[in-house]
């Protein structure tokens, strides 16, 4: 597959993840998915197959490291490069005021949308660090919740802002190595995981109200356009959400 570009999608079976995925197949590169479930994300590469795409399925739980290092270690055998990682595995833990987060969705927050996403820039970077030629570009999720808090969603909320932090700190670590990152925060992508936003959402004055979507397809070009820039250029934070969405004054 010589001249081809490699990419690592997370959350791949579903949503934004799969959204992008395709898109990337779409590009010309090929794509490792990874996820939780299997099915879903080989439902999302005979869908991107049907386009001409290459992809392989690995079963990855992010936020274990022998899981991350399985999926890495598959990665080289296979692809012997990674050009770009997309960071998008995520979850949303039950709305609770912060009093009455149980301490298990707290962690289990942690071990998906933050350690997940530690774990697996840690794995690019060192490929990225060491392929010839070296050099490659990191794309974290952040959405949103990364600059403004939803009402009873403490966990969400504090680990988004915590990977505006690892982006920073990522971008900085790899100007050395021609390792970029940048981060894309998403509002109201639709998907089945914001298919309650339609139904009503609970909004900073305690009200119920439904919010616009935006169709998941505008993620998937914004993120692929980031993608293929040269390394020498870096989209560091790009915003992308319904225009009508409560996000400018919100609260």
């Amino acid at each position: 597959m010589r001249g081809k570009k490699f990419a690592l999608v997370t959350g791949a079976g579903s949503g934004i993840g799969k959204a992008v995925a395709l898109a990337l197949m779409k590009e010309g590169y090929a794509v490792a998915l990874a996820g939780r479930r299997t099915e879903a994300l080989e439902e999302t590469a005979h869908e991107g197959s049907k386009s001409g795409g290459l992809s392989l399925v690995q079963s990855t739980d992010v936020g274990d490291p022998d899981s991350v290092s399985l999926l890495y270690e598959r990665i080289g055998k296979e692809f012997g490069r990674l050009d770009v990682l997309f960071n998008n595995a995520g979850i949303f833990t039950p709305a609770a005021s912060i009093e009455d987060v149980p301490f298990d969705q707290w962690k289990a927050s942690l071990d998906v949308n933050l350690t997940g996403y530690f774990l697996c820039t840690q794995g690019a970077f060192r490929i990225m660090k060491a392929q010839d030629p070296r050099g490659g570009r990191i794309i974290n999720n952040g959405s949103i919740s990364a600059h403004a808090p939803r009402p009873q969603a403490t966990c969400y909320t504090t680990t988004k802002h915590a990977i505006t932090g690892l982006t920073k700190a990522t971008s900085l670590d790899g100007r050395a190595h021609d390792i970029a990152c940048g981060q894309i925060d998403i509002g109201n992508a639709a998907s089945e995981m914001t298919d309650a936003m339609r139904r009503g959402v609970m909004q900073a004055d305690g009200s119920i109200r439904p919010e616009p979507v935006m169709d998941v397809e505008h993620v998937a070009s914004a993120v692929v356009y980031m993608a293929g820039l040269p390394l020498d250029a870096n989209v560091q934070f790009m915003t992308i959400m319904a225009t009508k969405m409560p996000f400018i004054g919100r609260g």
